[in-house]
């Protein structure tokens, strides 16, 4: 699973270091070589019903060969000809991308139902590492043999990640998901009652979730891009500098994926975990409004946050969802509206800014997604668990 996660967020941040190069190689502009990046956030809101549809009918293994690869496809095709073939390619890794997303956190509560937690926060920092990985590698590969050969040659990590993902689950017969308790104090189940029977669409703690994903979401994708401006504009670092300033904003979530579980196991329970979550988050907008100076203590705080809290809402949905049917739709529903308000995220804030002229209305609309944030999710936190019906 470590490995699976090294493909599902490198591909698409490889391309940032390379921007200036396959903008000019194909004869496109800087902002439409950044659709490369922001087509797979659409995709993981776009593709996402169709995704709970194929899963539904294939097993969990399967499913996670044919996302590696159709990830090993579009990384091909992206860099193989011009710009109409790197979006298709781009559009491949998407989709495949989003099967990960949704299958994910089935595998996990099936197969690790005492340890969600701590599985979860590996496999989220797992994803964090292989965008470090790439981000750092691609541009030193690209000096070497060219953009086209820095992108196609991380296919190899696909590829071992196919073959250790066949070896390892060859053998494993699919078995039923136990209700998961080990990870939280407070994980007692609730008998099973007429809401684990309900879609997705009619459980009020469901939409809390779709809250929840959304706003940390809108506010992580949204604050990932327009981070290097504010600092550029608010305390005037170079650009160079501010990027590698941001880049404490995703290294951080690394801190938060694997310590929030942890203190999960060492019995707090999940609401008091999400409380600090919550209050880690919100001290960048806050931050940064009224002491930008101390940018690199505001973003090392929320980096831990948006680690940490990814996490816990995958914790919330399979205490709360009743089963692995249960999950694999909840898990669906969640994600599509979820990233539907993330790849809104960048382009909201940046509208906010061409139209107020300064980062403190988009730093208030982080700041209120936050807020929205920790009311659902420390609400469906402070739930308890709902028992295994299937």
């Amino acid at each position: 699973m470590i490995l699976y996660a090294f493909n599902l967020r490198g591909p698409i941040v490889a391309v940032a270091p390379v921007i200036r190069e396959l903008a000019a190689d194909l004869g496109v502009t800087d902002g439409t070589a950044g659709l490369l990046s922001t087509i797979p956030v659409i995709c993981f809101a776009a593709a996402t019903p169709f995704v709970a549809a194929y899963l539904r009918r294939a097993s969990l293994e399967r499913a996670v060969l044919v996302s590696l690869a159709l990830v090993l496809v579009g990384t091909v095709v992206r860099s193989v000809g011009g710009f109409p073939l790197a979006i298709a390619g781009t559009i491949v890794i998407g989709v495949a991308i989003t099967i990960g997303n949704v299958a994910v956190p089935v595998i996990v509560a099936r197969d690790f139902p005492s340890r969600v937690g701590i599985v979860t926060g590996i496999y989220t920092s797992a994803l964090n590492i292989g965008s470090v990985i790439t981000t750092i590698g691609t541009a030193p590969l690209a000096a070497l043999v060219g953009w086209r050969w820095a992108l196609a040659l991380w296919g190899v990590l696909v590829l071992v990640a196919a073959v250790v993902w066949r070896i390892a689950t060859a053998r494993i017969a699919a078995a039923p998901v136990s209700a998961p308790s080990a990870d939280a104090a407070d994980s007692t189940p609730v008998p099973a009652d007429s809401i684990a029977l309900l879609p997705p669409w009619r459980r009020w703690d469901v939409w809390l979730l779709v809250a929840a994903f959304g706003a940390q979401s809108f506010s992580y994708y949204g604050s990932s891009t327009w981070l290097p401006s504010i600092l550029a504009d608010t305390i005037g670092l170079s650009k160079d500098g501010a990027g590698a300033a941001s880049s404490v904003f995703q290294l951080m979530a690394i801190v938060g994926s694997l310590g929030a579980p942890a203190l999960l196991a060492r019995g707090l329970p999940l609401r008091t975990v999400s409380a600090v979550l919550v209050g880690c988050w919100l001290v960048l907008p806050t931050g940064l409004l009224l002491a930008p100076h101390g940018y690199l203590v505001w973003m090392a705080a929320a980096g831990v946050a948006q680690g940490g809290f990814f996490t816990m809402v995958v914790v919330m949905m399979v205490r709360r969802s009743g089963g692995s049917s249960n999950m694999r739709r909840m898990s669906a529903f969640v994600q599509g509206l979820g990233y539907c308000l993330a790849a809104a995220g960048p382009v909201a804030l940046g509208l906010v800014h061409d139209a107020t002229g300064s980062w403190t209305a988009p730093l208030l609309t982080v700041l209120v997604m936050v807020g929205i944030m920790a009311a659902a999710g420390l609400t469906v936190a402070s739930a308890k668990p709902v028992a295994t019906i299937d």
